[in-house]
């Protein structure tokens, strides 16, 4: 950007908030963001890189601190499932619920990164004019994860109940088996489908859109001077710490609520 445009407040906000927009063909309609492709996949190596490493040295006698650590997130996460699903949880759900934790509150985690020297590395030594560390601010990223949910939500629903069970529930609840309340049931079912993984990913994505907003609000108030600099460093401090509630809080809510609709599709209506 020129100086004119990084004195811009809506400039400025603007080229931290585009992505790397990568074409996969012709025509502009097949693309994808790239540094949420890249930031996504190198964090679940590396997150996942790392617990295999810990579990693959773990041992039965007096656990060391990273043994103990993953320990105690397996059992938090484990006794969430629990509360939950009363079914076979170790087989798939509370590996998979393990999983979504971590992994989300890793890209969330992203966030405390400070925008503008990012965007210096990313330019100066990768040669990236736009890049974002955060992938869970891209609606595609929340959206992608939440229809997995959705998916899986579906697929679990018609291994448990049958093709035939699946399809009498659309058609015949909440509002019972008569024929003339067939379509009410069906368009009620629908919405519900619908919702379910827009409702999923739009909380996690607005959530951590705004909060990469806020960031660079108060990294612009820093920039207006010596005042702003030392009111804009408090605020960001006091914001960065308020941040850590909400990026944890988020990928608890995005696991619990994977695992309610996953133990949702075993109940029958």
């Amino acid at each position: 950007m020129s100086t004119e445009q990084e004195l811009t407040p809506t400039s400025y906000i603007g080229h931290h908030l585009s992505f790397n927009v990568k074409q996969v063909a012709e025509g502009g309609f097949w693309s994808v963001n790239f540094d949420t492709l890249v930031v996504s996949g190198l964090l679940g190596l590396i997150i996942f890189g790392f617990l295999w490493w810990v579990v693959r040295g773990a041992t039965a006698g007096v656990p060391g601190k990273r043994q103990a650590f993953i320990e105690l997130l397996v059992e938090f996460i484990d006794g969430q499932v629990k509360g939950i699903f009363h079914g076979d949880r170790n087989k798939f759900l509370a590996p998979a619920a393990l999983t979504v934790f971590v992994w989300v509150l890793a890209m969330n985690a992203m966030d405390f990164l400070p925008a503008d020297i990012m965007a210096w590395i990313f330019h100066h030594v990768f040669g990236q004019e736009h890049f974002r560390s955060v992938p869970t601010s891209d609606i595609n990223a929340t959206f992608a994860l939440a229809l997995s949910v959705w998916l899986l939500m579906i697929f679990f629903s018609i291994k448990v109940k049958g093709l035939g069970g699946f399809i009498h529930e659309l058609f015949c609840a909440p509002f019972g088996a008569n024929p003339l309340v067939w379509p009410f049931n069906l368009l009620f079912n629908m919405v519900e489908y619908v919702s379910k993984p827009l409702s999923h990913s739009m909380r996690l994505f607005g959530n951590m859109y705004a909060g990469e907003v806020i960031f660079l609000l108060i990294g612009m108030w820093a920039a207006t001077g010596f005042s702003g600099t030392i009111f804009g460093a408090l605020l960001g401090g006091v914001w960065a710490i308020f941040h850590i509630l909400i990026v944890a809080l988020q990928a608890y809510i995005f696991m619990m609520l994977m695992v309610a609709y996953i133990a949702m599709a075993h109940e029958s209506h």
